[in-house]
């Protein structure tokens, strides 16, 4: 599987954008106060890339629809828009896969999600091996590795073995237990959002959340599209909030990713 920004060559305009600029805009040119969120200044010790998630506590992630997918139920790499509370975009997500993986393992197929900046960059790479999906293999439990940049792990996802809750560990770059995902008995509801809630080690504090958003009849029922809300901290590390951003794929693939083959 190749890697990098060439691998995937996937945001709409990602060379022609030229932000602020006062001529020579595209037809579908859109002022960056609207359109994407500026450039912040990065931090000390701070990834390439995710200065942008210092400064937010929230995010939305909305997938795009396919049409074969909608129409024709053939499985096709997935794509999502990162944005913040202002509409403004903060990342592009894109899945790297083989068709033979997407048909055979449907949701529970290994995958890497490049999320690239504004400028087409990629700052945050999510990989997923493939692991058995059946609760009674404690063993072969869902699992997530993110870099940033790519090669260099900063966190992972862990999925905790429970007979009737989805539970995850998020961990740092050195495997140490940082917090907790506890998510609810029955993660298909009509016409509500699903939530997954972020928590202290010991399950007693609620730190941040992970929605589900109900994204309407027609696009619940005919595609696998979903839109999803984060919010965490806004002083929680930086690297963290990315492997929780992280996360919030993961549960998409597991929970919400539909099979029709």
């Amino acid at each position: 599987m190749a890697t990098g920004v060439n691998a995937i060559a996937l945001q709409p305009h990602k060379s022609t954008f030229i932000p602020d600029s006062p001529h020579g805009n595209p037809p579908d040119y859109v002022p960056s106060q609207q359109g994407t969120m500026p450039n912040p200044q990065r931090p000390i010790n701070c990834p390439p890339g995710l200065e942008y998630l210092t400064l937010i506590d929230q995010l939305l992630v909305h997938q795009k629809v396919e049409l074969a997918e909608a129409i024709f139920g053939w499985e096709t790499n997935n794509k999502y828009v990162v944005r913040n509370t202002m509409g403004q975009q903060v990342f592009y997500v894109a899945e790297e896969n083989d068709c033979c993986n997407r048909q055979c393992c449907g949701p529970m197929r290994s995958f890497v999600l490049h999320i690239q900046d504004n400028h087409g960059l990629e700052v945050i790479t999510l990989k997923r091996p493939l692991k058995c999906s059946a609760c009674c293999f404690p063993c072969c439990l869902q699992e997530l590795e993110v870099q940033a940049p790519l090669g260099n792990p900063i966190g992972y996802v862990i999925q905790d073995w429970h007979p009737f809750l989805p539970k995850f560990t998020i961990q740092n770059e050195k495997r140490e237990s940082v917090l907790k995902i506890v998510g609810p008995f029955c993660a298909c509801r009509c016409c509500a959002d699903v939530n997954f809630e972020v928590v202290s080690l010991d399950e007693l504090t609620k730190v941040g959340n992970i929605s589900k958003q109900w994204s309407g009849l027609m696009q619940e029922a005919f595609t696998d599209a979903d839109n999803f809300g984060i919010n965490f901290p806004l002083d929680l590390d930086v690297k963290v909030k990315a492997v929780l951003l992280g996360a919030l794929f993961l549960i998409d693939f597991m929970f919400f990713e539909r099979s029709d083959n």
